[in-house]
């Protein structure tokens, strides 16, 4: 098999699933438990907290463990909107977000809040100009993602941090789930307040994430009861998922500072394949994470291409999983400016460290040879 959708999900790391096994098995206590069973719990609970601190270079105080980038997206958005509404009601955000914060937006804006949804152009960048033109008095939040999950754009996250530290009334979220591990980010930038990364994106279990808030920085939460994670978070803590999720992003950092190269020689070799063909556009910008490539193929249906690719062994996508089941067109496509006949016909291959430049070298021959097949069916 070829797995090209890590953007999606990723597999698990054999040591993380080791991990996983050995704390459901042997410390199951509730962290939250007074007796020593639980009290051990409770240990190794922050003692994870501690190292993934340490390895994204923050304080221990700032990690709060959720359910994933879902949740830490909405957790971040919300909770700053309602605990901070009384400063103001608009947020910043772009058209080519993740679909939970955009939904987290337009929640918002069913209660009264108004958001601006910047445009970005061909490459799927914002312009900073337009960005800070668009704060406000009433400004509190401005959320924008790392690296789009489509397209690999790599938006300008430490200049808009620039941007938000000189307004003191708003704070600034990022989503971090497609960069970590791949693309450097400076967390501790004195004008980042949150940050949402995500295990399964990285090589750890689904259903664990984190969110990183800036010390000072308060929420309103998204849930009640317990008090675990400082209030942030209440309820018990997945701590096997926790463990499982560090040990994960341990090895991925690891990877990034002896793999990277590797990462970038395989997406050269497939884009420098794709861009041989007349019948393929490519989207992604160059400068954008080597880890995502978006590409159309205009008349060739995009779902008729994966399940023959998939008769193949061979396992891509067309956008984000978490939209992909719903219209045709690509909604980030189409707010970078891309006529029907890309933005209806987008696939997208992502990689992680673990696939080789065999796999990426087969893929380019079969595609293209799948692509041939399907042009004689279609006559």
């Amino acid at each position: 098999m070829i797995y090209l959708d890590n953007s999606a999900t990723t597999s698990p790391y054999p040591e993380v699933l080791e991990s996983f096994q050995k704390v459901s098995e042997t410390y199951y206590g509730n962290p939250s438990s007074i007796h020593q069973f639980g009290g051990e719990a409770e240990k190794l609970l922050k003692t994870s907290k501690k190292q993934a601190a340490d390895l994204l270079k923050v304080d221990d105080e700032e990690i709060f463990f959720t359910s994933g980038g879902t949740e830490s997206n909405n957790t971040a958005i919300k909770g700053i909107a309602l605990q901070h509404q009384n400063r103001g009601r608009h947020i910043i955000t772009s058209q080519i977000e993740h679909p939970s914060v955009l939904e987290a937006c337009a929640a918002l804006e069913t209660l009264g809040f108004r958001v601006t949804y910047l445009p970005v152009n061909h490459e799927g960048k914002i312009d900073l100009d337009v960005l800070e033109k668009s704060i406000d008095n009433e400004t509190i939040l401005i959320s924008i993602m790392h690296v789009n999950n489509e397209l690999g754009t790599i938006q300008p996250i430490t200049e808009i941090a620039d941007i938000a530290a000189k307004y003191p009334k708003l704070f600034f979220h990022v989503d971090h789930v497609q960069g970590l591990g791949k693309i450097p980010l400076d967390m501790s930038h004195p004008g980042i307040n949150l940050c949402s990364i995500s295990s399964h994106k990285i090589h750890g279990l689904k259903g664990t994430g984190a969110l990183y808030i800036q010390k000072g920085t308060t929420l309103f939460p998204l849930l009640h009861g317990g008090g675990q994670e400082s209030a942030n978070r209440p309820g018990t803590e997945n701590l096997a998922g926790i463990v499982a999720m560090v040990k994960a992003l341990r090895l991925t950092m690891e990877k990034q500072k002896q793999s990277f190269d590797h990462l970038t020689n395989m997406a050269n070799i497939i884009r420098t394949a794709l861009e041989k063909d007349d019948r393929v556009v490519v989207n992604s910008p160059e400068d954008g994470a080597p880890h995502i490539l978006n590409f159309s193929v205009p008349n060739y249906k995009p779902e008729v291409v994966i399940h023959a690719l998939g008769k193949e062994n061979i396992f891509i996508s067309t956008k984000s999983a978490c939209s992909s089941k719903h219209s045709d067109e690509s909604a980030v496509l189409a707010a970078c400016g891309w006529g029907e006949d890309r933005s209806h016909f987008g696939l997208r291959i992502s990689l992680s460290y673990q696939n080789t430049e065999e796999e990426v070298r087969e893929f380019s021959k079969v595609f293209i040879r799948v692509l041939d097949e399907l042009n004689d069916v279609m006559g």
